[in-house]
């Protein structure tokens, strides 16, 4: 089935936009959030760690639960879940309530993403698949740049409660669109369950798995507290941080150019460089963390480094998953986010324990293991094709 109106790729690219805002717009009002329930900044932090180990345990078997579901059923179901939530967080007076409503849309996560995707390959002629999901994902990338800072300054200048309507709001759009124009999309063709979980077999796959994991820990151990560092150890103000969290997801969008062009010239050895890269990354955030004034240049670079971690974990596991691409991108969703649970608990940890400046060390911790296991699985990956080729001779 192929479509002519394009609104129904935007529709679906605010969807994925609403959900990143959700997922990650917690980030840059952790500060509000512990003055308003009373709590420190390692709890405040669980409601980025609960989302992100809800979609890692159950992401794979719900994708798979849900592939004989009509697409337009998911899709909606999900944004309306990420709609009530938002509606919960704005108005519950209870920490252990918001956390409850972190978990259920948190089910939906990997699920929209794997049909969205799928649904807007199908909404367009197959000569414009690529360009379609390119779209869709657009709204991650727009999530982080616009969603999340948008979500910090609405909560500084307004009030908490006006950031996550916000979010509410931005969701209960996509439902209404999608609601409206998309029409039925029930499965014709099913992979079955056996062939999907047939890749687990691959010892390689693991060895990517744990990479993902650790870069994602990588990732948000130090970016999941930014408000605070940047509050902090920076003393910046609320509307500073605001700034400086746009800045760094606009200049995201420069990065995901810059390591997609990388990974085309050369897949391996840009995956072996990107943990490396991040720890020296991190190192400079580390001294220039007391000077306002180096902040301000440092986070530009830290957001391009940043976005790298996206596609550079989601290329190198779907080197070994290219049989069922689906299925290999549930596990992406799923062990992305497990690696965003490790790192934020262990970031929140290391905060607790020598104080917010020493947040750095967590990053690097987590990338020094990124390394180790990348530099495995290229030697695994060398040792499979000297035996492919002994094989074949």
């Amino acid at each position: 089935m192929t479509t002519k109106n394009p609104l129904l790729i935007l529709l679906l690219a605010l969807g994925v936009f609403g959900i990143i805002t959700t997922e990650m717009g917690i980030v840059g009002v952790l500060p509000q959030i512990t003055q308003k329930f009373h709590v420190s900044t390692a709890e405040a932090g669980f409601l980025v760690s609960i989302f992100a180990l809800v979609v890692a345990i159950s992401g794979p078997f719900l994708t798979l639960l849900a592939s004989s579901i009509n697409r337009k059923v998911i899709l909606l179901t999900a944004v309306l879940l990420f709609a009530i939530s938002n509606l919960a967080y704005a108005y519950t007076t209870y920490f252990e309530i918001m956390l409850a409503f972190r978990i259920l849309p948190a089910l939906f996560h990997p699920v929209f993403f794997s049909v969205a995707l799928v649904t807007a390959a199908r909404l367009v002629p197959p000569e414009k698949s690529g360009q379609a999901v390119t779209q869709v994902f657009a709204g991650i990338t727009v999530g982080f740049a616009f969603g999340v800072p948008l979500t910090s300054y609405l909560a500084e200048t307004i009030s908490l409660e006006a950031a996550f309507l916000f979010s509410a709001v931005v969701s209960l759009i996509a439902f209404v669109g999608i609601l409206a124009w998309l029409p039925s999309m029930p499965v014709s063709e099913k992979m079955t369950y056996g062939k999907q979980l047939g890749i687990l077999r691959n010892p390689r796959l693991w060895l990517q798995i744990a990479s993902v994991v650790f870069i994602f820990a990588a990732m948000f151990s130090v970016y999941s507290y930014f408000a605070e560092y940047l509050g902090q150890v920076t003393q910046m103000s609320g509307s500073w941080i605001s700034f400086m969290l746009m800045a760094f997801g606009v200049i995201m969008i420069a990065g995901n150019f810059l390591f997609g062009g990388m990974l085309q010239k050369s897949l391996t050895k840009t995956v072996a460089a990107y943990p490396l890269l991040y720890g020296a990354v991190y190192l400079i955030v580390y001294l220039a963390g007391p000077s306002f004034l180096w902040m301000t240049v440092v986070v530009f670079l830290w957001g391009i480094v940043h976005s790298g971690g996206l596609v550079v974990s989601q290329a190198w596991l779907m080197k070994e998953a290219k049989e069922a691409p689906e299925f290999g991108n549930s596990l992406f969703v799923s062990f992305s986010n497990l690696g965003i649970t490790l790192g934020s608990y262990v970031g929140g940890w290391f905060i607790s324990e020598w104080g917010v400046h020493q947040l750095i060390w967590s990053g690097v911790l987590f990338a020094g293991f990124a390394f180790l296991t990348i530099a495995a699985g290229i030697k695994g990956i060398g040792i499979s094709g000297q035996a492919d080729k002994q094989n074949a001779l």
